[in-house]
């Protein structure tokens, strides 16, 4: 579970970090406006669930988690604002990762640039849990 927090609690802060940076650059009102902007186009965005295969990924340390954490911002920094992590979840020799993007071929490209495996793509339909049960 700590790796897991890691993970995510890195993956926030790429996001918001990144997008917060871009949002200086253009200083005053634009901030809110650009980011506003962004949130809507990654409404628009297809969302998606990889499935990397990583024996022994349950057993990465903190370092090793932030190192891939990082890789992974540098390069969906790299690529722009067409494809964003949510974040993922690591079991014993799987990670699976959430990812907004406008088609599977950028999922596939960030992998590639960052060495990341991809044993299976797939889109989200729906989502539901125990909210819909209200519904």
């Amino acid at each position: 579970m700590k790796n897991l927090a890691l993970c995510t609690a890195i993956c926030f802060s790429c996001f918001f970090t990144t997008n917060h940076l871009k949002a200086q650059e253009q200083g005053g009102e634009v901030v809110y406006v650009k980011m506003a902007r962004e949130k809507k186009k990654n409404a628009t965005m297809k969302t998606y669930l990889i499935e990397r295969e990583i024996p022994d990924a349950g057993n990465l340390t903190q370092d090793q988690l932030r190192g891939i954490s990082q890789k992974s911002c540098s390069v969906l920094k790299e690529m722009g604002d067409d494809i964003v992590w949510l974040h993922s979840y690591v079991t014993d020799d799987k990670v699976y990762c959430l990812y907004k993007a406008n088609d599977q071929e950028l999922i596939r490209k960030h992998a590639e640039k960052g060495g990341f495996p991809v044993n299976s793509i797939q889109e989200l339909s729906t989502k539901i849990g125990p909210e819909t049960a209200n519904k």
